[in-house]
Protein backbone atom coordinates (compact mmCIF):
# COMPACT_ATOMS: atom_id res chain seq x y z
CA UNK A 1 0.00 0.00 0.00
CA UNK A 2 1.15 3.43 -0.46
CA UNK A 3 2.07 5.68 2.30
CA UNK A 4 -0.74 7.39 3.74
CA UNK A 5 -0.65 11.44 3.94
CA UNK A 6 2.64 13.03 5.23
CA UNK A 7 1.35 16.26 6.44
CA UNK A 8 -0.88 13.83 9.31
CA UNK A 9 1.57 11.30 9.94
CA UNK A 10 2.53 13.10 13.37
CA UNK A 11 -1.11 13.94 14.05
CA UNK A 12 -2.65 12.22 17.58
CA UNK A 13 -5.86 12.43 18.58
CA UNK A 14 -6.89 15.04 20.44
CA UNK A 15 -5.78 15.26 23.96
CA UNK A 16 -8.73 17.10 25.60
CA UNK A 17 -11.26 14.69 24.40
CA UNK A 18 -8.87 11.64 25.00
CA UNK A 19 -8.95 12.73 29.01
CA UNK A 20 -13.07 12.93 28.49
CA UNK A 21 -13.08 9.57 27.43
CA UNK A 22 -10.37 8.18 30.39
CA UNK A 23 -12.43 10.47 32.95
CA UNK A 24 -16.25 8.64 31.86
CA UNK A 25 -13.74 5.11 32.73
CA UNK A 26 -12.61 5.90 35.99
CA UNK A 27 -16.13 7.96 37.04
CA UNK A 28 -13.84 11.19 37.17
CA UNK A 29 -15.50 14.29 37.53
CA UNK A 30 -14.69 15.55 34.34
CA UNK A 31 -12.97 19.42 34.53
CA UNK A 32 -11.18 18.50 31.38
CA UNK A 33 -13.04 19.16 28.50
CA UNK A 34 -15.06 22.41 28.71
CA UNK A 35 -18.30 21.92 28.37
CA UNK A 36 -21.11 22.66 31.27
CA UNK A 37 -22.98 20.34 33.37
CA UNK A 38 -25.96 22.46 33.67
CA UNK A 39 -28.92 23.45 30.84
CA UNK A 40 -28.80 26.38 28.19
CA UNK A 41 -31.51 29.33 28.74
CA UNK A 42 -34.83 28.40 29.00
CA UNK A 43 -35.91 30.41 26.04
CA UNK A 44 -33.32 28.55 23.75
CA UNK A 45 -35.08 25.27 24.56
CA UNK A 46 -38.59 26.07 24.02
CA UNK A 47 -37.91 27.26 20.83
CA UNK A 48 -36.25 24.60 20.05
CA UNK A 49 -39.10 22.21 20.92
CA UNK A 50 -41.48 24.56 19.03
CA UNK A 51 -39.02 24.29 16.42
CA UNK A 52 -39.01 20.30 15.99
CA UNK A 53 -42.55 20.86 14.68
CA UNK A 54 -41.66 23.21 12.14
CA UNK A 55 -40.40 23.18 8.16
CA UNK A 56 -36.87 23.56 9.02
CA UNK A 57 -35.72 20.02 8.76
CA UNK A 58 -34.26 20.63 5.01
CA UNK A 59 -30.86 22.68 4.15
CA UNK A 60 -30.83 26.07 5.14
CA UNK A 61 -28.54 28.63 2.92
CA UNK A 62 -25.08 27.81 2.77
CA UNK A 63 -23.85 30.15 4.14
CA UNK A 64 -26.41 30.20 7.54
CA UNK A 65 -30.11 30.84 7.36
CA UNK A 66 -31.43 34.89 6.83
CA UNK A 67 -33.28 34.98 10.39
CA UNK A 68 -30.02 33.49 12.15
CA UNK A 69 -27.78 35.60 10.19
CA UNK A 70 -30.10 38.99 10.86
CA UNK A 71 -30.07 38.36 14.11
CA UNK A 72 -26.85 37.52 14.45
CA UNK A 73 -25.70 40.63 12.72
CA UNK A 74 -27.67 42.80 15.08
CA UNK A 75 -26.07 41.27 18.10
CA UNK A 76 -22.57 41.81 16.87
CA UNK A 77 -23.11 45.28 16.15
CA UNK A 78 -24.47 46.03 19.76
CA UNK A 79 -20.52 44.39 21.30
CA UNK A 80 -18.45 45.34 18.66
CA UNK A 81 -19.70 48.89 17.40
CA UNK A 82 -19.37 48.63 13.99
CA UNK A 83 -21.99 47.50 11.17
CA UNK A 84 -22.11 44.25 9.60
CA UNK A 85 -23.79 43.63 6.46
CA UNK A 86 -25.50 39.53 7.23
CA UNK A 87 -25.61 38.94 3.73
CA UNK A 88 -22.03 39.81 3.01
CA UNK A 89 -19.98 39.38 5.54
CA UNK A 90 -21.46 36.20 7.81
CA UNK A 91 -20.47 32.90 7.13
CA UNK A 92 -22.43 30.08 9.78
CA UNK A 93 -20.51 27.12 10.54
CA UNK A 94 -20.38 23.83 12.44
CA UNK A 95 -18.75 25.41 15.31
CA UNK A 96 -15.90 27.50 15.35
CA UNK A 97 -13.52 24.55 14.95
CA UNK A 98 -14.72 24.67 11.26
CA UNK A 99 -15.21 28.47 11.20
CA UNK A 100 -11.31 28.59 11.98
CA UNK A 101 -10.49 25.94 9.29
CA UNK A 102 -12.52 27.37 6.52
CA UNK A 103 -10.45 30.87 7.39
CA UNK A 104 -7.61 29.26 7.34
CA UNK A 105 -8.07 27.63 4.11
CA UNK A 106 -9.06 30.96 2.72
CA UNK A 107 -6.24 32.96 3.63
CA UNK A 108 -3.20 30.86 3.20
CA UNK A 109 -1.28 28.78 0.87
CA UNK A 110 1.21 25.58 1.07
CA UNK A 111 4.29 26.55 2.19
CA UNK A 112 3.04 30.20 4.02
CA UNK A 113 3.90 30.81 7.48
CA UNK A 114 1.35 31.61 10.47
CA UNK A 115 1.72 33.04 13.56
CA UNK A 116 0.66 31.15 17.05
CA UNK A 117 0.73 32.70 20.35
CA UNK A 118 1.89 30.01 22.89
CA UNK A 119 0.20 28.04 24.97
CA UNK A 120 -2.53 27.38 22.12
CA UNK A 121 -5.83 25.64 21.81
CA UNK A 122 -4.55 22.39 20.07
CA UNK A 123 -6.62 23.10 16.73
CA UNK A 124 -4.86 25.82 15.90
CA UNK A 125 -1.66 24.23 14.51
CA UNK A 126 -3.46 21.42 13.04
CA UNK A 127 -5.34 24.03 11.08
CA UNK A 128 -2.49 25.08 9.84
CA UNK A 129 -0.80 22.21 8.93
CA UNK A 130 -3.41 20.66 7.62
CA UNK A 131 -3.63 24.11 5.08
CA UNK A 132 -0.28 23.28 3.92
CA UNK A 133 1.08 25.89 5.67
CA UNK A 134 3.74 26.19 8.97
CA UNK A 135 3.57 27.35 11.95
CA UNK A 136 6.04 29.79 14.05
CA UNK A 137 5.30 30.14 17.22
CA UNK A 138 5.45 33.26 19.78
CA UNK A 139 5.57 32.69 23.62
CA UNK A 140 2.96 33.71 26.19
CA UNK A 141 5.27 33.33 29.23
CA UNK A 142 3.47 32.18 32.56
CA UNK A 143 2.28 33.52 35.01
CA UNK A 144 0.61 36.51 33.42
CA UNK A 145 0.75 35.26 30.23
CA UNK A 146 2.46 38.45 28.45
CA UNK A 147 4.27 38.43 25.25
CA UNK A 148 8.18 39.87 24.17
CA UNK A 149 7.14 42.75 21.34
CA UNK A 150 10.77 42.12 19.69
CA UNK A 151 10.15 38.50 19.94
CA UNK A 152 6.83 38.87 18.44
CA UNK A 153 8.32 41.30 15.86
CA UNK A 154 11.06 38.85 14.74
CA UNK A 155 8.11 36.39 14.40
CA UNK A 156 6.84 38.79 11.88
CA UNK A 157 10.07 39.71 10.02
CA UNK A 158 9.73 35.58 9.01
CA UNK A 159 7.44 36.52 5.80
CA UNK A 160 4.27 35.39 7.53
CA UNK A 161 1.08 35.32 5.96
CA UNK A 162 -1.61 35.04 8.73
CA UNK A 163 -1.30 35.30 12.79
CA UNK A 164 -4.14 33.61 15.29
CA UNK A 165 -5.28 34.97 17.94
CA UNK A 166 -7.32 33.46 20.62
CA UNK A 167 -9.08 36.43 22.73
CA UNK A 168 -9.59 35.43 25.58
CA UNK A 169 -7.78 32.31 25.27
CA UNK A 170 -7.79 28.64 25.94
CA UNK A 171 -6.51 27.30 27.92
CA UNK A 172 -4.04 30.58 29.72
CA UNK A 173 -7.12 32.25 30.52
CA UNK A 174 -5.47 35.61 29.20
CA UNK A 175 -7.28 38.67 28.46
CA UNK A 176 -5.10 40.92 26.07
CA UNK A 177 -5.35 44.27 26.46
CA UNK A 178 -6.07 47.26 24.31
CA UNK A 179 -2.38 48.32 24.52
CA UNK A 180 -1.06 44.81 23.60
CA UNK A 181 -3.71 44.22 21.02
CA UNK A 182 -2.79 47.84 19.47
CA UNK A 183 1.00 46.10 19.04
CA UNK A 184 -0.15 43.26 17.15
CA UNK A 185 -2.79 45.37 14.44
CA UNK A 186 -0.01 47.86 13.94
CA UNK A 187 2.16 44.97 13.00
CA UNK A 188 -0.37 43.21 11.26
CA UNK A 189 -0.69 46.74 8.89
CA UNK A 190 2.93 46.92 8.83
CA UNK A 191 3.68 43.25 7.54
CA UNK A 192 0.62 43.42 5.64
CA UNK A 193 -0.95 39.96 7.35
CA UNK A 194 -4.02 38.97 7.86
CA UNK A 195 -5.68 38.57 11.82
CA UNK A 196 -7.73 35.14 12.43
CA UNK A 197 -9.53 35.48 15.78
CA UNK A 198 -11.03 33.08 18.09
CA UNK A 199 -13.16 34.79 20.04
CA UNK A 200 -15.58 31.94 21.62
CA UNK A 201 -14.91 33.47 25.10
CA UNK A 202 -15.38 37.12 24.52
CA UNK A 203 -18.60 37.55 27.03
CA UNK A 204 -17.15 35.36 29.56
CA UNK A 205 -14.23 38.25 30.75
CA UNK A 206 -13.74 38.88 34.65
CA UNK A 207 -13.33 42.37 36.26
CA UNK A 208 -11.23 44.38 35.95
CA UNK A 209 -10.09 43.23 32.46
CA UNK A 210 -12.11 44.02 29.14
CA UNK A 211 -12.48 42.28 26.08
CA UNK A 212 -11.69 44.72 23.16
CA UNK A 213 -12.36 43.24 19.39
CA UNK A 214 -9.10 43.51 17.43
CA UNK A 215 -11.25 43.89 14.10
CA UNK A 216 -12.09 47.12 15.89
CA UNK A 217 -8.76 48.44 15.81
CA UNK A 218 -7.22 51.19 12.93
CA UNK A 219 -6.21 49.53 9.94
CA UNK A 220 -7.95 46.01 10.68
CA UNK A 221 -11.14 45.77 9.83
CA UNK A 222 -10.00 44.39 6.21
CA UNK A 223 -7.76 42.14 7.52
CA UNK A 224 -9.60 40.40 10.19
CA UNK A 225 -11.74 37.24 10.26
CA UNK A 226 -13.69 37.27 13.29
CA UNK A 227 -14.32 34.11 14.43
CA UNK A 228 -16.40 32.45 16.96
CA UNK A 229 -19.51 30.39 17.94
CA UNK A 230 -22.81 30.54 20.16
CA UNK A 231 -21.41 27.51 22.43
CA UNK A 232 -19.68 29.17 25.19
CA UNK A 233 -22.27 31.60 25.33
CA UNK A 234 -25.09 29.71 25.79
CA UNK A 235 -24.10 26.66 26.94
CA UNK A 236 -25.00 24.61 23.95
CA UNK A 237 -21.86 23.01 23.12
CA UNK A 238 -23.55 20.14 21.19
CA UNK A 239 -25.27 22.18 18.74
CA UNK A 240 -21.84 23.01 16.73
CA UNK A 241 -23.05 26.55 15.94
CA UNK A 242 -20.26 28.62 14.64
CA UNK A 243 -19.77 31.61 12.39
CA UNK A 244 -17.06 33.75 10.25
CA UNK A 245 -17.49 37.63 9.97
CA UNK A 246 -15.03 39.07 7.95
CA UNK A 247 -15.24 41.80 4.81
CA UNK A 248 -17.02 41.07 1.87
CA UNK A 249 -14.44 39.83 -0.18
CA UNK A 250 -12.91 37.71 1.69
CA UNK A 251 -16.14 36.53 3.35
CA UNK A 252 -16.85 35.34 -0.53
CA UNK A 253 -14.25 33.03 -0.68
CA UNK A 254 -14.97 31.42 3.09
CA UNK A 255 -18.49 30.93 1.55
CA UNK A 256 -16.80 28.43 -0.84
CA UNK A 257 -14.64 26.47 0.97
CA UNK A 258 -17.10 26.23 3.86
CA UNK A 259 -19.68 25.05 1.34
CA UNK A 260 -16.90 22.17 0.00
CA UNK A 261 -16.05 21.49 3.91
CA UNK A 262 -19.50 20.45 5.45
CA UNK A 263 -21.88 22.84 3.02
CA UNK A 264 -24.21 23.99 5.87
CA UNK A 265 -25.03 24.15 9.26
CA UNK A 266 -27.88 22.40 11.24
CA UNK A 267 -30.89 24.03 9.72
CA UNK A 268 -33.40 23.42 13.10
CA UNK A 269 -30.44 24.18 15.76
CA UNK A 270 -30.29 28.00 13.87
CA UNK A 271 -33.65 28.70 14.01
CA UNK A 272 -34.01 27.70 17.85
CA UNK A 273 -31.03 29.82 18.89
CA UNK A 274 -32.20 33.05 17.89
CA UNK A 275 -34.23 34.17 20.80
CA UNK A 276 -31.07 33.90 22.69
CA UNK A 277 -28.95 36.22 20.32
CA UNK A 278 -31.76 38.66 20.73
CA UNK A 279 -31.41 38.48 24.49
CA UNK A 280 -30.63 42.27 26.34
CA UNK A 281 -27.77 43.06 27.68
CA UNK A 282 -28.88 42.10 31.21
CA UNK A 283 -28.42 38.22 30.22
CA UNK A 284 -24.87 38.60 29.64
CA UNK A 285 -23.98 40.76 32.71
CA UNK A 286 -26.09 37.57 34.30
CA UNK A 287 -23.45 35.50 32.27
CA UNK A 288 -20.39 37.74 33.62
CA UNK A 289 -21.69 37.60 37.21
CA UNK A 290 -22.28 33.40 36.94
CA UNK A 291 -18.49 32.84 36.14
CA UNK A 292 -17.10 35.09 38.53
CA UNK A 293 -18.57 33.31 41.36
CA UNK A 294 -17.93 30.17 40.03
CA UNK A 295 -14.13 31.41 39.51
CA UNK A 296 -14.08 33.00 42.60
CA UNK A 297 -15.31 29.52 44.02
CA UNK A 298 -13.00 27.08 42.35
CA UNK A 299 -9.55 29.57 42.99
CA UNK A 300 -10.41 30.22 46.60
CA UNK A 301 -10.95 26.40 46.99
CA UNK A 302 -7.62 25.48 45.68
CA UNK A 303 -5.81 28.37 47.36
CA UNK A 304 -7.04 26.75 50.96
CA UNK A 305 -6.01 23.35 49.35
CA UNK A 306 -2.85 25.57 48.54
CA UNK A 307 -2.66 24.42 45.25
CA UNK A 308 -0.45 26.50 43.00
CA UNK A 309 -2.30 28.01 40.56
CA UNK A 310 -3.01 30.86 37.62
CA UNK A 311 -5.76 33.17 37.97
CA UNK A 312 -7.49 33.88 34.69
CA UNK A 313 -8.78 36.97 33.21
CA UNK A 314 -11.26 35.37 30.83
CA UNK A 315 -12.95 31.96 29.56
CA UNK A 316 -13.41 29.70 32.27
CA UNK A 317 -9.96 27.61 32.71
CA UNK A 318 -7.00 27.48 35.66
CA UNK A 319 -3.72 25.74 34.98
CA UNK A 320 -2.26 24.00 38.09
CA UNK A 321 1.39 23.63 39.15
CA UNK A 322 2.38 20.21 39.42
CA UNK A 323 6.03 20.46 39.68
CA UNK A 324 6.33 19.18 43.32
CA UNK A 325 5.07 15.90 42.20
CA UNK A 326 8.26 15.25 40.01
CA UNK A 327 6.44 13.97 36.91
CA UNK A 328 8.16 14.44 33.39
CA UNK A 329 5.32 12.85 32.01
CA UNK A 330 1.98 14.97 32.57
CA UNK A 331 -0.13 12.85 30.77
CA UNK A 332 0.74 10.32 32.37
CA UNK A 333 -0.20 12.11 35.84
CA UNK A 334 -3.94 13.44 34.53
CA UNK A 335 -4.38 9.61 33.76
CA UNK A 336 -3.56 8.98 37.35
CA UNK A 337 -5.21 11.79 38.94
CA UNK A 338 -8.54 10.37 36.92
CA UNK A 339 -8.06 7.32 38.20
CA UNK A 340 -7.19 7.74 41.38
CA UNK A 341 -8.12 11.14 43.12
CA UNK A 342 -11.54 10.74 40.43
CA UNK A 343 -10.65 14.20 38.85
CA UNK A 344 -10.10 15.08 34.61
CA UNK A 345 -7.31 17.05 33.91
CA UNK A 346 -5.49 17.91 30.52
CA UNK A 347 -1.98 18.07 30.59
CA UNK A 348 -0.30 20.78 29.66
CA UNK A 349 1.97 19.52 27.58
CA UNK A 350 -0.95 19.92 24.92
CA UNK A 351 -0.80 22.94 24.59
CA UNK A 352 2.49 24.79 24.82
CA UNK A 353 5.10 24.39 22.18
CA UNK A 354 7.81 24.82 24.84
CA UNK A 355 8.70 21.85 26.68
CA UNK A 356 6.63 22.50 29.16
CA UNK A 357 4.77 19.89 31.41
CA UNK A 358 4.27 20.95 35.02
CA UNK A 359 1.09 22.36 34.38
CA UNK A 360 -2.47 20.74 33.88
CA UNK A 361 -5.53 22.52 32.62
CA UNK A 362 -8.92 22.25 34.44
CA UNK A 363 -12.25 23.40 33.77
CA UNK A 364 -14.44 25.66 36.06
CA UNK A 365 -17.79 25.56 34.12
CA UNK A 366 -19.80 23.29 36.08
CA UNK A 367 -22.06 23.38 38.97
CA UNK A 368 -21.89 24.86 42.25
CA UNK A 369 -22.24 21.43 43.98
CA UNK A 370 -19.92 19.80 41.00
CA UNK A 371 -16.78 21.97 41.88
CA UNK A 372 -17.06 21.58 45.14
CA UNK A 373 -17.26 17.93 44.96
CA UNK A 374 -14.13 18.17 42.45
CA UNK A 375 -12.59 20.14 45.55
CA UNK A 376 -13.45 17.56 48.16
CA UNK A 377 -11.65 14.96 45.93
CA UNK A 378 -8.32 17.41 45.04
CA UNK A 379 -8.28 17.64 48.75
CA UNK A 380 -6.59 13.78 48.42
CA UNK A 381 -4.20 14.82 45.97
CA UNK A 382 -0.96 15.42 47.91
CA UNK A 383 -1.56 11.68 49.53
CA UNK A 384 -2.41 9.98 46.45
CA UNK A 385 -0.29 11.43 43.53
CA UNK A 386 2.62 11.12 45.59
CA UNK A 387 4.90 9.12 43.63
Amino acid sequence: MKELSVKTAGFTDSVIRRMTRISNKYGAINLSQGFPDFEPPKEILRRLSEVSNEDFHQYSITWGSENFRKALAAKQKRFMGIDIDPDKEIVVTCGSTEAMMAAMMTVVNPGDRVIIFSPFYENYGADTILSGAEPIYVPLVPPDFGFDPDVLEDAFKQDVKALVLCNPSNPSGKVFTRDELKIIADLSVKYDIYVITDEVYEHIVYEPCEHVYISTLPGMRERTICCSSLSKTYSITGWRLGYTIAPEEITERIKKVHDFLTVGAAAPLQEAVIPGLKFADEYYAGLKELYTGKKDLFMKGLDELGISHTVPQGAYYVMLDISEYGYRDDLKFCEKLAQTVGVGAVPGSSFFRENINHLIRLHFAKKDETLRAALDRLADMRKKMAK
